[in-house]
């Protein structure tokens, strides 16, 4: 591609901000005396010990406002992985602990791996697991999931917004029935941070994931709110942190950053929404006018603030990314093909994409720095992109 005809790229335009997110400056301030002045073991009994323990249990009460709940109801983890995992292992094991037959849990097929693939193991150990289909649009229905409860059901487990498509589920309605028939819900809330409410209690969860790395803090940190009463089995066995849920000294430094970033995200979260919102339906409507055959994935509205998920045809989701790159922007597909491979990514099976076209997926997402110029020059390239790979392979432009 000739970049020349774009005019110069101004400066690198990060939009894959669902994967990952820069670590805001004010996040990175508020960590540093915890890596010196205030590196002390929290479980140490001396000072710096003490002082090291005052920035963790003061990290925990500012998530617990964010979150509307106790502070001894988080618990913080390595990630939201890790986070994912203690809640539904956690749950299923004790479950089983406590000497039922049987158990059952509910979710959905489009979570993100860190769900699917501990739902997995749960099913080669004995556990029973339900995926409840969504619609095209990616949306689970509650009267579904109501459908699929069973006597021994013990967890239900749903994720409140995708990663890929964007779009996010009716959680509370899914809460009030959980609540109803006493099952506990648990939500991965990973891409939530800063774009949606989280106030537990409001959403109707007894546990919910969150992780740093997405809402401008730094990565290696996460946490997982567990309502009171909520028994869980942990997962890393040692000394008695966390409650005894999760041994192992506690990354003081990344704890504060993330409850930092969180405070932050939230408070500006009411002119940083619908200003991140107006930019993606911006380009949702540029790409629909400037690129013939491309396709809006998940829901038009329920979805979040900053996801753009589109399946282009005629064109190979890796050709995107490198091209796309080559101009200056930084983007992710949801494919997972290989070279030579047509398969497509769980999430899209999932609500009905033609495999020829979702091996055209491209997902943009945008963050605090994106601006209507980015918005702009990334229609314009990518317009261009497209119709340059597709001088190649014309006969499969017309595709829907």
């Amino acid at each position: 591609m000739d970049l020349s005809s774009h005019g110069a790229v101004p400066h690198l335009i990060y939009l894959d901000h669902a994967a990952t997110t820069p670590v805001h400056p004010a996040v990175v301030a508020a960590m540093l005396p915890y890596f010196t002045a205030h590196a002390g073991n929290p479980s140490s009994v001396h000072s710096a010990g003490r002082a090291a323990v005052q920035g963790l249990e003061s990290a925990r009460r500012a998530v617990a406002r964010v979150l509307g709940c106790r502070s001894r109801e988080v618990i913080f983890t390595g990630g939201g992985s890790e986070a994912d995992n203690l809640a539904i292992k956690g749950i299923a094991y004790a479950h089983r602990a406590a000497g039922h037959a049987t158990s059952h849990i509910i979710s959905i097929p489009i979570e993100h791996h860190a769900v699917t693939h501990t739902l997995d193991h749960l099913e080669a150990a004995g556990f029973a697991v339900t995926q409840v289909p969504v619609d095209s649009s990616g949306r689970v229905s509650v009267a579904a999931i109501a459908a699929a409860i069973r006597p021994d059901t013990c967890l239900i487990t749903i994720m409140y917004a995708n990663n890929e498509i964007g779009t996010v589920q009716p959680i509370a309605a899914i809460g009030a029935l959980a609540r109803a028939h006493s099952i506990p819900l648990h939500s991965d809330a990973v891409q939530a941070g800063g774009y949606l409410p989280l106030n537990v209690d409001a959403l109707g969860v007894d546990l919910l994931t969150l992780t740093a790395h997405k809402f401008y803090g730094p990565k290696g940190v996460g946490l997982l709110y567990v309502r009171s009463g909520r028994k869980l089995h942990p997962l890393i066995h040692g000394g008695s942190q966390e409650h005894g849920l999760r041994a192992g000294t506690e990354n003081v430094p990344g704890i504060v950053g993330l409850a930092a970033a969180l405070t932050q995200a939230v408070a500006q979260a009411p002119t940083e929404v619908p200003r991140v919102t107006a930019l993606r339906d911006r380009l949702i409507a540029g790409i629909q006018t400037r690129v013939p055959g491309a396709y809006l994935q998940g829901h038009p509205t329920e979805r979040l603030p900053n996801n753009v998920a589109v399946c282009i045809a005629g064109v190979a989701g890796e050709d995107l990314l490198l091209r796309l790159d080559l101009a200056g922007i930084c983007a992710s597909s949801g494919s997972a093909c290989n070279s030579g491979s047509t398969a497509i990514s769980h999430v899209l099976r999932a609500i009905g994409t033609p495999p020829e076209l979702g091996r055209g997926s491209l997902r943009l997402t945008l963050g605090s720095a994106t601006t209507e110029a980015d918005v702009d020059y990334t229609i314009d390239t990518l317009a261009q992109v497209v119709a340059e790979l597709r001088v190649h392979q014309p006969q499969a432009i017309a595709v829907g």
